[in-house]
C-alpha cells in the first residue's frame, strides 16, 4: 500500500509538474502573442498620430497664413485711415493756425505801432537835438580857433586904427563917445554875442537921475556886468603932437585925470546896483578905453592906475583886454547851450527809455498771452486726436448709440465721429 501510495504520489507530482510546464508554455505563447498584438496596435497608433499631427500643422499652417493676411490687410487699412484723419486734422490745424497767426499779426502790428510811434518821434527829436548840439560844438570849435589865430593880428590892427581915428577925432568928445560905443558893440558881436540874448544896449534906469549905460553885459543866466566906453583921447592926442617935454608932460597929466575923471564918474553912478533881482551884478563896472596905446601910456606913468580904479569897483580895460574878458563870456554861454541841450538830450533820453520799458511790458505781456493762446490750443488739440477718450471717438459711440450729429461746415467727418460711424452702427 505503501508503495501504491508512493507511486501515486510520484505519479500525481509528475503530472503536475508536466501540467504547470505545459501551462508555462501555454501562457508564455498568449504573452508572445499579446505583446506583438499590442506592438502592432502601438504602430498603427503611432502612424495614425503622425497622419493626424501633419494634418494639423497643416491646419495650423493655413489657419496663421490666413490670420497674417487678414491682419496685414487690417494694419493697412487702419494706416491708410490713419493717415487720412492726419492729413483732415494738418489741414485743419494749419487753418486755424493760419487764422490766430492773422489775427496775432494784426494785434500786434497795432499795439506795436501803437507803442513804437511816440518811441520814433522821441528817437527823431533827440536825434535833432544831438546833431543841434554837435553842430554848435563844432561850430564854436571852429570860431574859437580861428579867434586864436587872428587874435594878435586883431589886436595890432584894432591899436593901429585906433591910433589913425584918434588923430582924425581931434577934440570932438561926442563923435569920440559915438566911435567908443561902436568899437565896443563890434567888439561884443564878433565874439558871436547877440543883442537881446547876451547883452542890450541902451538900457534907461530911472531915479533920483535917467541913466543909460552903454552896455548891460549878461554873464550867464543870473548874472550881469554893466560896460561904459570912455574914449579919453583928446589928451592923448595933445601929447602925440606936443613937440617939448615940458608939452608932453602936461598933456600927459590932463590925460592921466581925464581917465581917473572918469573912473570917479562911473563910481558916482553906481551903475552896478541897478541891476534889479532875478538879475544879480558882479558887484563891479567896465570902464571900456576903445584906444590900447591910450590906456597904457597912462598906466606906464601911473601903474597903480588900475589897482586904485578896482579898489573903487571900476575895472579899467583896453580892447585886448575886454576882447579876452569876452571871450570867456562867449565860452561859458557856450557850455549853457551845451549843458541845455545835453538837458534836452536827457530829457528825451529819459522819455525813450520810459517809452522802451512801456513797450517791453507790453510786449512780454503779449508774449504771454501768446503762450496762454497756443498753449489752449495744444489742449483743444489733444482733445480731437485718436485715443481712447477722444472727442471724436466718442462721437462715434454716440452716433453708434442712436446720436444724431449733422455734418458741418469747414469741418472735416473725421473730426465729428461721421467718417466710420455707419461701419460702426452695422457691426
Amino acid at each position: 500500500m505503501s508503495e501504491i501510495f508512493i507511486a501515486a504520489a510520484i505519479a500525481f507530482i509528475v503530472g503536475g509538474i508536466a501540467g504547470f510546464i505545459i501551462s508555462r508554455i501555454s501562457f508564455r505563447s498568449i504573452v508572445d502573442n499579446h505583446e506583438s498584438l499590442l506592438k502592432k496596435t502601438e504602430e498603427r497608433h503611432k502612424e495614425e498620430l503622425t497622419r493626424i499631427n501633419d494634418n494639423n500643422q497643416r491646419a495650423l499652417s493655413d489657419r496663421d497664413r490666413l490670420h497674417n493676411e487678414a491682419l496685414e490687410l487690417l494694419k493697412r487699412n487702419f494706416d491708410e485711415t490713419l493717415r487720412r484723419t492726419k492729413e483732415e486734422l494738418n489741414n485743419v490745424s494749419a487753418e486755424i493756425l493760419r487764422r490766430r497767426q492773422m489775427e496775432f499779426q494784426q494785434s500786434s502790428s497795432e499795439k506795436i505801432n501803437a507803442v513804437l510811434s511816440p518811441l520814433n518821434e522821441t528817437i527823431a527829436g533827440m536825434k535833432i537835438a544831438m546833431e543841434r548840439n554837435s553842430r554848435l560844438q563844432n561850430e564854436f570849435s571852429g570860431v574859437f580857433s580861428s579867434n586864436v589865430e587872428n587874435l594878435l593880428r586883431q589886436s595890432e590892427a584894432a591899436r593901429l586904427s585906433a591910433e589913425k581915428l584918434a588923430d582924425a577925432l581931434g577934440k570932438n568928445t561926442k563923435v569920440q563917445g559915438e566911435w567908443g560905443e561902436t568899437v565896443l558893440t563890434e567888439l561884443l558881436e564878433s565874439q558871436g554875442l547877440t543883442e537881446g540874448r547876451h547883452f542890450d544896449t541902451q538900457n534907461v534906469f530911472k531915479g533920483d537921475s535917467t541913466l543909460r549905460p552903454d552896455v548891460v553885459l549878461h554873464l550867464d543866466n543870473e548874472r550881469d556886468v554893466i560896460i561904459d566906453a570912455k574914449a579919453s583921447l583928446s589928451d592923448y592926442i595933445s601929447y602925440l603932437n606936443a613937440e617939448t617935454p615940458a608939452e608932453k608932460e602936461l598933456a600927459l597929466r590932463k590925460h592921466i585925470a581925464s581917465i581917473e575923471n572918469h573912473v570917479r564918474e562911473l563910481v558916482r553912478k553906481d551903475y552896478s546896483s541897478l541891476i534889479a533881482p532875478p538879475r544879480s551884478s558882479i558887484g563891479y563896472v567896465i570902464m571900456f578905453v576903445p584906444n590900447t596905446s591910450a590906456l597904457l601910456l597912462a598906466t606906464n606913468a601911473r601903474p597903480d592906475l588900475w589897482r586904485k580904479a578896482m579898489e573903487q569897483n571900476v575895472y579899467i580895460a583896453d580892447e585886448q583886454t575886454l576882447y579876452a574878458a569876452l571871450k570867456i563870456v562867449r565860452l561859458t554861454w557856450s557850455r549853457i547851450a551845451q549843458n541845455e541841450n545835453h538837458r534836452e538830450v536827457y530829457a528825451l533820453a529819459n522819455e525813450m527809455l520810459d517809452r522802451v520799458g512801456k513797450f517791453m511790458e507790453k510786449y512780454v505781456e503779449l508774449g504771454m498771452k501768446l503762450e496762454a493762446t497756443s498753449k489752449a490750443y495744444s489742449q483743444g488739440l489733444d482733445k480731437i486726436k485718436e485715443g481712447g477718450h477722444s472727442i471724436p471717438g466718442t462721437c462715434r459711440k454716440l452716433i453708434r448709440m442712436g446720436a444724431k450729429m449733422e455734418k458741418r461746415k469747414n469741418v472735416p467727418d473725421s473730426m465729428l465721429g461721421l467718417d466710420d460711424a455707419t461701419d460702426l452702427i452695422d457691426n
